[in-house]
């Protein structure tokens, strides 16, 4: 199964909305409530991400019997070095997104956390790709 997911960068009213429908196709796939929590909080701070900090994207999700693949890919700033934004409270968000309630800089280390693979690929002035894998738990 495939589905395709549009993000507009900026639109904190909208926060959550993919995950929650990601959160859903789960759901009816009766898989364990303890791995679409964990999928769930990846994903929403993947999309949380991308309002955040650029200008647009979009959600690919695979479906299969082994696993759900996520890709997050957005078009924007891209981010300066991966390693320091993969420290937990590192942010480049702005004061305007850090009022909100968001920034905190937790994003990228809580999507390591709760996936069981994460790929991050970002050029400057183009925009980042985030990939996160989710081995689906057998019985």
């Amino acid at each position: 199964m495939k589905y395709q997911f549009e993000i507009k960068g900026g639109d904190f009213s909208h926060a959550g909305f993919v995950s929650i429908e990601i959160k859903k196709i789960m759901q009816k796939l009766h898989l364990p409530p303890n791995f679409i929590r964990k999928v769930s909080i990846a994903n929403y701070e993947a999309e949380v991400n991308i309002i955040a900090h650029a200008y647009e994207g979009d959600v690919s999700l695979e479906i299969n019997t082994e696993y759900i693949k996520a890709t997050f890919s957005d078009r924007g700033p891209g981010i300066a070095s991966i390693a320091d934004a993969m420290k937990k409270g590192f942010s480049t968000a702005s004061d305007k997104v850090r009022e909100m309630g968001f920034g905190a800089g937790m994003g990228l280390p809580n999507m390591k956390k709760n996936s069981d693979r994460m790929e991050i690929q970002s050029k400057l002035n183009e925009g980042t790709i985030v990939t996160l894998c989710y081995d689906i738990p057998m019985g």
